[in-house]
């Protein structure tokens, strides 16, 4: 059996909701006020980390139904954006993953004790480990820039397919009634002006 074209609703609904959970994480994120030594979180690290979870769980199934439910490459492309999409991909399944995990042993190793969205205490990744908190710190924050890097050149790539290509690679992860008749319209109306 040959592999679809385009994504199933569940492979879009996993893209989508991803996108809107990490832009939710990126923004509590960088409003959320710094945490010094011999603090305890507040409500703002307690959601950013429930989110983080909510991320990592989505992430993998996400992996799991792609390893599932494989799409054929757009043939029509070059080799070499076939090479770079598929290389695109795979660091942003790494980066994500990279930023929840590290995220998770940074609260663990603070020892903070950390309930999923206030309701269900989660579980340390290890114990207290002062040592260890700068090393992860960092590690987490070189992961997070490292994905909004590739999240812009993965939005940039899409942008480039959607209105200079033109090539309808962009459709296959859209929702249904972002049909190629009305995409086309709206890069008609925003090319034209």
């Amino acid at each position: 059996m040959r592999a679809p074209l385009h994504y199933g609703t569940t492979a879009k609904f996993f893209h989508w909701l991803v996108v809107v959970l990490l832009a939710v994480q990126y923004l509590i994120g960088w409003l959320m006020p710094d945490i010094h030594r011999g603090q305890q979180p507040g409500a703002a690290m307690t959601f950013h980390i429930s989110f983080g979870i909510v991320i990592l769980i989505t992430t993998l199934l996400r992996f799991m139904w792609r390893m599932t439910h494989t799409v054929a490459p757009e043939s029509s492309l070059p080799s070499w954006q076939r090479v770079s999409a598929e290389a695109v991909h795979w660091l942003l399944y790494a980066l994500v993953l990279a930023t929840t995990l590290t995220g998770w042993l940074f609260a663990s190793f603070r020892g903070w004790s950390i309930s999923f969205f206030f309701v269900v205490p989660l579980p340390m990744l290890d114990s207290d480990n002062a040592a260890a908190v700068k090393a992860v710190d960092g590690l987490h924050q070189a992961a997070e820039w490292g994905l909004l890097v590739v999240i812009a050149v993965h939005v940039g790539a899409a942008l480039a397919h959607l209105f200079i290509y033109r090539d309808r690679v962009v459709q296959r992860i859209l929702p249904k009634k972002f049909s190629s008749t009305s995409c086309d319209r709206i890069c008609d109306d925003l090319t034209s002006r």
